[in-house]
């Protein structure tokens, strides 16, 4: 008996350096990570830091963390931000992000940021490099804001990227619940009437490829470029608009998409309606637009539905036989 209590006290007492000597190493890592930031010229601080979580997990909680990259124009600051992870293995870290206000900007573009229950899960292969595995952004309840107006909202939001037997190729899943456009979207679309307040469906499914894995370089280099892009199937559902796309694109260096994505529209005239009225489409094309996508619809013998092939070529893209313009370049920054 005694023995057992011996071989015990010294499992606790192991164990117990062993979380402690490992907190402290994860708090380092994670004070000296914004130090490296500060020394490459980004503005990276907070105002505390503290451990706990013993014996099963380590939590730690930065305090009032701050980082703005003048390179890009970006920021972001919060209340308080924690990272957590099992205690036998930190590679999968779980970040807790405060249900206050957080400040996104992009140059002097300024938005709040309130979502409850917001979390990353990370998951990342052993190793200096850690190479991502696997991320999951989650949320409750969430809410965009601009100088105090609703710009999006949303029952929950959920977002998945795993990767594939291919270490550069990630699937990525999304799917929001309840989003809700603001009324400065509504209004500019002159849908405050016609249509729902919240989207039935707005989901994503597709794989994307990059030139390389997903690891800390993401952050403190450069981001993976994508270099192909296959949409399993992106959907959307507002009232009466029905929209799905599938297809698929590669990338090159300049971030120009070459390929082809097909599109199934429902009550399209619509659409065409509120692209005029946001300003995509001009006033003048609206008649020629309208009478060749309604001889198009008519070949497929449901008036109120289309079946196009959005088309990327040379830089440029077009919807069936009608031109757009230039090809939206796809580069992360």
């Amino acid at each position: 008996m005694r023995r057992l209590i011996r071989v015990l006290i010294f499992v606790v007492v192991a164990w117990s350096a062993y979380w402690f000597i490992a907190g402290y190493g994860l708090r380092n890592a994670i004070t000296a990570w914004f130090d490296q930031q500060q020394e490459l010229g980004w503005q990276a601080d907070f105002s505390g830091v503290a451990t706990a979580g013993y014996p099963t997990h380590h939590m730690t909680r930065l305090n009032n963390p701050a980082l703005a990259d003048p390179v890009n124009g970006t920021a972001w600051s919060a209340d308080w931000i924690e990272f957590q992870s099992p205690a036998i293995w930190p590679g999968r870290q779980v970040l807790r992000f405060a249900d206050t206000a957080q400040r996104l900007s992009y140059f002097d573009q300024t938005a709040t940021i309130q979502a409850n229950d917001l979390k990353a899960e990370l998951q990342l292969q052993p190793g200096v490099a850690l190479v991502l595995e696997k991320m999951a952004l989650t949320a409750g309840p969430w809410s965009v804001t601009d100088n105090t107006e609703a710009l999006a909202a949303g029952d929950t939001f959920g977002l998945v990227m795993e990767q594939t037997t291919i270490p550069e190729a990630y699937a990525i899943t999304a799917h929001l619940d309840g989003f809700t456009p603001g009324e400065d979207l509504r209004d500019l679309m002159r849908s405050a009437t016609s249509l729902p307040q919240a989207f039935e469906t707005l989901e994503l499914n597709m794989t994307a490829t990059f030139n390389k894995p997903w690891d800390r370089s993401a952050l403190e280099e450069s981001r993976p470029q994508p270099v192909a892009v296959d949409l399993n199937l992106a959907e959307i559902k507002w009232g009466e608009l029905r929209l799905f796309a599938t297809g698929e694109l590669d990338v090159d260096e300049q971030g120009i998409p070459t390929g082809e994505i097909a599109v199934k529209a429902e009550n399209w005239r619509d659409m065409i309606a509120m692209a005029n009225a946001a300003g995509a489409l001009p006033d003048q094309a609206v008649d020629p637009v309208t009478t060749a996508l309604n001889f198009l619809a008519g070949l497929g013998g449901n008036p109120n539905a289309l079946d196009l092939l959005l088309n990327f070529r040379d830089g440029f893209v077009a919807l069936g036989p009608i031109p757009l313009g230039p090809a939206p370049r796809l580069i992360l920054r």
